[in-house]
């Protein structure tokens, strides 16, 4: 019974840490550094305006090309110092058709579709900007955002800086979709500003990062998260990847909850691979403060919570039936309310009845079940790099 009762707390003090107790032991972390050296000084200039590549990687993207060609033209960057370079490999729209009545861009077109990693490394040849910017063909910066992102490189330990992600809807009530995405993103903006405070943003989103060029290591054609790959590479040779939320990419929502499946699957296949390829990482005695962080933002998250989700419920019901305490009757109850509220809140999504107050469960749980089915995509490496993009509203 002590064995059944040390596994219990053992798993809900992990999950615990791993989705609040992380952010709040930054948090804590932060504030006492902030305490004993209140009169930290910023080197940011911004004014700094080195010359940057813009690349972005588009498949079939004829119904949204166009305006996303017109938002880069009209950011706010010097235009003699901003090369913008779409790539289309593989496009059997009109996609570059589109894309080649703007001379201001840069079209790279191969008939081939390898996948989009094939496609940024043949693009990557060709940047001869000290510093480049990806971001998402479906995806629409502020203004702002390219002199934000460059700003943080006037300090030579940076070598990435990540952009914000933002999902917005014209759907004011916002189905399961739209709502359980855009929380999770709020959420992931809080942790990755905490992460970069503390020491580096532990993976870039590939909706908006920008890199120091000659940081750049050719990226294996089979890799899932290209973005995530190319920053913590970054960070592995000794740079910090540091987060700008004046800089953001908005996008909209998966169309469905099936759209957002495929697209979580995939990110849950591509975790699983890319902790096997960063394995390095988890010596925390050779690698710090990257490895306490990749542990307790990724690895836990990906690989130990969704196996420990299953383990609390089967040991809290183990130990009350032994022991009948009130304590862990508290704990069953909450669990069993939790379950039932995440499937209330999917059977009313199937109905496209809208309770905001399930969206948080439902999400919870479609989050870690999606990491089962990519897991077992990984091992059974059927998770393409050429993947049928989720459809967005």
């Amino acid at each position: 019974m002590l064995a059944l009762k040390i596994l219990f707390w053992v798993s809900l003090t992990v999950l615990f840490y791993s989705y609040l107790g992380y952010g709040i032991l930054l948090w804590v972390i932060l504030q006492t550094r902030r305490f004993i050296r209140p009169n930290k000084n910023s080197t940011l200039i911004n004014d700094f305006e080195p010359e940057v590549s813009l690349v972005v990687a588009a498949y079939n993207e004829e119904d949204i090309i166009e305006q996303k060609i017109h938002d880069c033209l009209a950011l706010d960057y010097p235009k003699s110092k901003l090369n913008i370079i779409f790539i289309a490999d593989g496009s059997s729209d009109r996609t570059t058709q589109i894309i080649s009545r703007y001379p201001q861009v840069k079209l790279m077109f191969a008939p081939e579709r390898q996948g989009k990693v094939a496609a940024i490394n043949r693009a990557m040849q060709h940047v001869t900007t000290p510093i480049v910017v990806f971001c998402d063909a479906n995806t629409f910066l502020n203004k702002r955002s390219i002199g934000e992102l460059v700003k943080h490189y006037t300090n030579d330990q940076i070598g990435a800086v990540a952009g914000e992600k933002k999902v917005v809807s014209n759907d004011k009530t916002g189905d399961a979709a739209s709502s359980g995405e855009g929380l999770y993103w709020r959420y992931e903006s809080i942790l990755k500003t905490l992460d970069s405070d503390f020491y580096s943003v532990v993976g870039a989103a590939g909706e908006l990062f920008s890199i120091r060029t000659n940081l750049y290591e050719p990226v294996p054609h089979n890799v899932l998260l290209d973005d995530f790959i190319i920053s913590m590479k970054i960070c592995k040779a000794g740079y910090r990847v540091v987060y700008e939320p004046k800089a953001y990419a908005s996008e909209s929502p998966s169309f469905s909850m099936k759209e957002e499946q495929k697209r979580k699957i995939r990110i849950s296949a591509g975790g699983f691979q890319s902790i096997l390829m960063l394995r390095e990482l988890l010596n925390i005695f050779k690698y710090g403060k990257l490895s306490f962080q990749f542990i307790s933002h990724r690895v836990l998250r990906w690989l130990v919570c969704p196996v420990l989700l299953p383990v609390i419920f089967v040991s809290n019901i183990l130990v009350f039936y032994y022991t009948s305490e009130t304590l862990y009757l508290a704990f069953l109850v909450a669990q069993v309310t939790f379950y039932i509220a995440a499937l209330a809140g999917y059977l009313f999504a199937t109905k496209n009845i809208k309770v905001k107050s399930l969206y948080v469960p439902y999400y919870f749980v479609f989050m870690n079940f999606a990491l089962y089915l990519g897991f077992k995509k990984f091992l059974s490496k059927q998770q393409s790099v050429l993947w049928d993009k989720a459809a967005r509203k």
